[in-house]
């Protein structure tokens, strides 16, 4: 006889904050996982970026090389460097255990708001607010990207890389798709200036934040609205949205100090985190557990789920 399979378990999200780090670089401008999850980096105004073990709120390393604030960064799935783009033009790309800088690639006409590795880590893209996305070789030592991509009629915020597709979303109000594979760009217009986009984890769905305070899940094929989702405030800043790591709920940063959690399906307000009383600048989801990290100010808070219990007594 055989027995049922066992209900999934309901999903739990990080509602019990763990730890509160003070980076000690300004404002942090983004917090980011690296590939597995163990590791955090922070983008900050005073032109660091830095490596922490978030649970045990350790810092790893500093690394110091852009004349400006660093705006946003991206580990290698290796763990083996990463890359960084900031108010200096300028796209860095490190290596991990030394903290040096391996290359600096410059050719943006203006700030560096967002930056990506392709999977294999040859390749970093950058959107600008200078209306282009460049694609710089890692392995090349001329200073030229190997291919600008430049379809926006105004200023990059974010730009998302699957294993044959770029996502960007632009302040002219689109979501641009550009299917490598095809060599083809498809368009959806949001109508309001774009200020994340990110796929879903199954990649059938695209998520876009605007700064109408709406998040829309899109049908990556179709562009067919699935959903919307309110209730938080987004009218000024770049902020990150995401969806949880099993895809069940959509997840904003918040103008008002909050980081709210939707039902994916539902649409209906599941969770509103107090963070703090300022702007949550950015956060990032762990990629297989519901662990969340949040930025406010000049600290990142560490987010677990009710349940958690940190192993050896690290929480």
């Amino acid at each position: 006889m055989a027995f049922p399979a066992p209900k999934p378990r309901a999903p739990e999200l990080p509602q019990k904050r763990l730890k509160t780090l003070d980076c000690g670089q300004g404002a942090v401008r983004a917090v980011r996982f690296n590939v597995d999850g163990n590791y955090c980096l922070t983008c900050g105004s005073d032109k660091t970026l830095k490596l922490w073990n978030p649970l045990r709120g350790t810092l790893l390393r500093t690394y110091s090389g852009h004349g400006y604030e660093v705006l946003d960064a991206a580990g290698s799935f290796d763990n083996s460097h990463l890359c960084s783009g900031g108010g200096d033009k300028t796209v860095v790309l490190w290596d991990v255990a030394t903290g040096q800088v391996v290359r600096k690639f410059r050719g943006h006409a203006g700030k560096v708001n967002t930056v990506q590795f392709n999977e294999e880590a040859t390749v970093i893209l950058s959107g600008s607010i200078d209306s282009s996305i460049r694609c710089w070789d890692c392995r090349s030592r001329k200073p030229e990207p190997v291919q600008t991509l430049d379809e926006a009629r105004d200023g990059i915020s974010s730009v998302k890389v699957s294993d044959h597709e770029i996502l960007a979303g632009s302040v002219d109000g689109r979501v641009r798709r550009y299917d490598l594979r095809m060599g083809q760009v498809f368009s959806d217009y949001v109508g309001s200036p774009i200020t994340c986009t990110c796929f879903s984890q199954d990649g059938q769905c695209t998520l876009v934040s605007s700064l109408d305070s709406t998040l829309r899940l899109l049908d990556k094929d179709t562009g067919e609205l699935l959903g919307e989702y309110v209730g938080h405030k987004n009218q000024k800043y770049k902020l990150d949205c995401c969806l949880s790591e099993r895809d069940t709920h959509v997840v904003s940063c918040s103008e008002d100090g909050q980081v709210l959690f939707w039902d994916l399906v539902e649409g209906a307000l599941a969770l509103a985190l107090s963070v703090g009383s300022s702007v949550v600048q950015s956060l990032a989801y762990h990629p297989t557990e519901p662990c969340l990290l949040t930025a406010m100010g000049g600290s990142i808070q560490y987010w677990r789920e009710e349940t958690y219990e940190a192993e050896g007594g690290a929480g």
